[in-house]
């Protein structure tokens, strides 16, 4: 089984998709205006042997603080925004090497061409980041629920917004807290579009079960040969993501097939949910113990 091969972005220095090799991705915990406390997070992640960091940018003053960060960060550096579309704009400015928004949420079409248009003129990327917690009220009301196909329309609805402006530099996320609904979501998409692809469970829950359940989600996707981006929403010391995202890749690529982008985030959760059993299960539950207690060893 071959992994699929997808477009290619770049995030900073840093190759995502298109057969690029493994990279490790973190998300501070930190308040993003609190500029030395997270450039200390940063460094320590790189010596932990991450390569890209994912910041929170939840209003202006943030964001100022965002690009001084970034002009002393030896990571290049992501930034998360909601809401507000002015955000992403500074972001853009302050030097970010991608942008995560989730179009529905920042506004009318005419603030997702300015978000465009910004990130367009200095080539950073963007990430479509779809969430069954939040998807527009119209899918709710076709399908009911969030479902694998609702996170699906979802996502196409907003590249083709992107794409109408001539925007390509896309990766995409579809997080659920349900494991096999994420699954099946990224393999319906996997099938129709080849933009790379941004892989998490969110809100999994505490850090021995959210371990386990975010490893299960990573590891069936490798199964299937779909994952090409990684998020493991783990832990509230932040330097131990990149110890954390080694182990993770180390045994993934050794004896299931190869990530291309992992990324490790600080989450809280709610109830842990069984994902259906596959064919390797019984490797692939021997392989969640030992990651567990490797885990274990290490929030000690």
């Amino acid at each position: 089984m071959e992994r699929k091969l997808t477009k290619r972005i770049q995030v900073g220095p840093v190759a995502v998709g298109g057969g690029a090799p493994v990279s490790i991705q973190s998300m501070l915990n930190t308040r993003t205006t609190d500029v030395e406390g997270s450039l200390a997070q940063i460094r320590a992640l790189a010596a932990a042997g991450c390569e890209i960091a994912r910041l929170a940018v939840p209003d202006m003053e943030a964001a100022e603080a965002f690009g001084d960060i970034c002009a002393a960060s030896p990571l290049p550096l992501v930034a998360d925004i909601h809401f507000d579309y002015r955000l992403a704009i500074r972001a853009a400015e302050n030097g970010a090497a991608k942008i995560r928004i989730n179009p529905g949420n920042i506004g009318g079409e005419a603030r997702v061409k300015a978000v465009v248009e910004a990130c367009g003129a200095r080539h950073i990327p963007i990430r479509i980041g779809v969430n069954g917690g939040s998807l527009e009220p119209r899918l709710l009301e076709k399908y009911g629920r969030p479902t694998p196909e609702a996170l699906v329309e979802s996502a196409f609805g907003h590249i083709a917004l992107l794409e109408k402006y001539d925007f390509h530099d896309i990766c995409v996320s579809m997080k659920s807290s349900s494991v096999p609904l994420m699954i099946e979501a990224y393999r319906l998409f996997s099938e129709r579009s080849d933009y790379p692809l941004h892989i998490g469970v969110t809100e999994t829950g505490t850090a021995r079960m959210g371990t386990i359940k975010s490893a299960m989600g990573i590891g069936a996707l490798c199964y299937l040969a779909l994952l090409l981006c990684t998020r493991l929403g783990r832990t509230k010391k932040g330097f131990l993501c990149g110890a954390a995202g080694l182990c993770i890749v180390a045994l993934m690529c050794d004896v299931i097939w190869h990530l291309m982008y992992v990324e490790y985030a600080p989450a809280e959760g709610e109830a842990f949910s069984i994902m259906p059993g596959f064919l390797f299960w019984p490797l692939f539950l021997a392989l969640m113990l030992l990651l567990v207690n490797i885990f274990n060893k290490m929030f000690e």
